[in-house]
């Protein structure tokens, strides 16, 4: 199958990727290697590593499609996305498609271990190259703000001297990457990172949003500690999960609004 990146055709797509750059932290845990300080030097090998899972991957779906499902190992399908260095360029610069990448390969995945037809696990092998593409476009659009100083350095925890606006901004990134985690299907390190996220970030902004809007602190604690915890729990489905963290970064934008009044009163007053 040889699927060609086409790039962003209009202006708007691509200041619509370029604000979910800028407006995230950089950041990464576990190991992920210098290369993503260097995305323009390491997009050749980005693609040919693209290029070399959407291969792999079709060869796999080829040969169930002819001898069946004992003739294949559908783990391999996680080492191979695990062993390329584009896994961590993706990961660090746009969760988003980060998380529908994994989607897409427990997709094909689950499709030849639940004994799907071939034109089925085709499907899910067509929406996972479809997400391979467009997570390598995107990380060609990072480079460039990268070249240009826009895109900080990749580093492993958050500054100790980041605004409460800014800490929103850390939350939401943090609840990208619950996502992200949940469709690994990582669920233990999901939930892991929603109790972080309360416990070291959204406690650290709360006492300013409560004076703000106490309804709204509210009803994030219970996002934070009922619901987005039980749809992980629960087993719901990647875009379910999406849903709920979608919901709550849009009341963490009406925080993040309220939180910069209230700093802005501040330096006003001094």
């Amino acid at each position: 199958m040889n699927l060609l990146f086409k790039p962003a055709k209009t202006l708007g797509a691509s200041l619509l990727l370029a604000s979910a750059f800028m407006a995230q932290p950089v950041l990464a845990n576990g190991p992920i290697g210098e290369h993503v300080n260097h995305l323009q030097a390491n997009l050749k090998s980005y693609a040919e590593e693209v290029e070399w899972m959407v291969g792999k991957v079709d060869t796999m779906v080829s040969d169930y499609d002819k001898k069946g499902a004992k003739a294949v190992k559908t783990d391999d399908l996680i080492e191979y996305w695990e062993s390329v260095k584009f896994h961590s360029a993706i990961e660090t610069n746009y969760v988003p498609v980060y998380a529908s990448i994994w989607q897409g390969i427990y997709g094909v995945k689950m499709a030849i271990e639940n004994g799907k037809p071939a034109a089925e696990v085709r499907k899910e092998q067509e929406a996972m190259n479809i997400a391979l593409w467009q997570g390598l476009g995107a990380v060609k659009l990072a480079a460039k703000f990268q070249q240009k100083g826009l895109l900080e350095s990749v580093k492993a925890t958050a500054t100790e001297e980041m605004t409460q606006s800014a800490t929103i901004d850390e939350i939401k990134h943090k609840l990208d990457r619950v996502v992200a985690k949940f469709a690994e299907r990582l669920q233990d390190e999901a939930t892991n990172i929603v109790h972080d996220t309360y416990l070291h970030l959204f406690e650290g902004v709360e006492g300013t949003l409560i004076e703000q809007d106490a309804n709204l602190v509210e009803v994030l604690e219970k996002d934070f500690n009922v619901t987005l915890p039980q749809a992980i729990k629960n087993g719901k489905s990647v875009d379910d999960v999406r849903n709920v963290v979608s919901d709550m970064q849009t009341k963490l934008d009406r925080a993040k609004t309220l939180i910069e009044k209230a700093e802005k009163s501040r330096k006003d007053v001094f």
